[in-house]
């Protein structure tokens, strides 16, 4: 091979490389060796803006988080940025605004000594970040085994037919107070948001039997329904005809009295004439008193002859006329 000819093996040009290379090497050793101080000085630097720049951390709306210092507590921080001592704070960021759920559920024992399955579903949410996290080892297992202690106790002293019917109400309501004072004695951090007791069922042993009673039950709520129907239907009825009986009742009492207060005052009109005249009071007051009699009456009286006995009565006049008014329409008729 000749030696102008051109190849990536010429010894000359691997040569030259080599020169090259070892140039730059040492003007690169050259520059440090003249600036290293200002060379460490802006690394170090660089590197202490990584690390600050690195230990921000937000917390979100709904969170709060637990600072702790050198493994103790520190602080609680509120939604926002923050920082964070590198290697010395370690931070958790806990939501206290989701609402979660548990739920407890088995075959219990009722005070009257029956098996009923239940099931029993509670929402809550924490309320202290620091509490939830470092005063129980697994506070939500906590909740859950709380939940199905209280339900127990309380179905213990319930009767059956008030689990499955009427007494559900009250269940979880007795449930829901228990539980939050058994959470409160540990100081657990969570607060209760709602107890939701489900529809409890009875074994399937004895399922027909209770869905008999259950449905026996229903009835009587349903004649109650009923009977209260019929008495608002009745009672304001009767109400209304009391009322319309008392008011009659008082009309005619002060119709009668002020009869009796005329009267009286009538009396008390005429006393002074009588004791004047007794006489001719009594004349006058006898004839104003038959007219009033026979003024309303169709019978016509005679005055007779004394020596007959006394009056002579004729057949009284209204009989008369409605005689010969049916006479006159039986003629017209024919």
């Amino acid at each position: 091979m000749a030696w102008n000819e051109p190849n990536n093996n010429d010894p000359w040009k691997q040569q030259q490389k080599r020169n090259n290379s070892n140039d730059l090497a040492k003007k690169v050793n050259e520059f440090f060796e003249k600036g290293s101080s200002l060379t460490w000085i802006v690394f170090a630097a660089a590197v202490l803006v990584v690390i600050l720049l690195n230990n921000f951390y937000t917390v979100k709306e709904a969170e709060q988080a637990v600072v702790l210092r050198l493994g103790k507590f520190s602080h609680i921080e509120m939604p926002g940025l923050h920082w964070k001592i590198p290697g010395i704070d370690r931070v958790t960021n806990v939501d206290v605004k989701i609402v979660q759920s548990t739920q407890s559920s088995g075959s219990m024992l009722t005070e009257d000594e029956n098996v009923v399955n239940v099931e029993m579903k509670v929402q809550y949410r924490i309320s202290d970040p620091k509490a939830y996290l470092y005063n129980m080892v697994d506070p939500d297992l906590s909740l859950a085994q709380a939940t199905d202690s209280a339900l127990r106790y309380v179905i213990g002293h319930t009767k059956m037919d008030d689990v499955l019917t009427n007494g559900r109400e009250k269940v979880r309501q007795s449930t829901r107070e228990l539980l939050e004072s058994i959470i409160s004695q540990y100081d657990m951090g969570i607060t209760i948001v709602d107890v939701n007791f489900l529809p409890a069922r009875a074994p399937e042993e004895v399922k027909a039997a209770f869905d008999d009673a259950i449905a026996a039950q229903e009835d009587e709520q349903r004649f109650k329904r009923e009977a209260e129907a019929y008495k608002n239907e009745v009672v304001p009825k009767a109400e209304g005809q009391a009322k319309r009986i008392l008011e009659e009742a008082e009309g005619y009492s002060r119709k009668v009295v002020a009869e009796a207060e005329g009267n009286v005052a009538r009396f008390e009109k005429i006393l002074p004439e009588y004791q004047a005249a007794p006489q001719i009071t009594k004349r006058r007051i006898f004839l104003e008193t038959m007219e009033k009699v026979y003024g309303s009456s169709a019978k016509v009286i005679i005055g007779a002859d004394k020596n007959q006995g006394g009056p002579l009565m004729y057949m009284p006049l209204d009989r008369l006329i409605d005689s010969a008014g049916e006479q006159k329409n039986s003629g017209g008729k024919k």
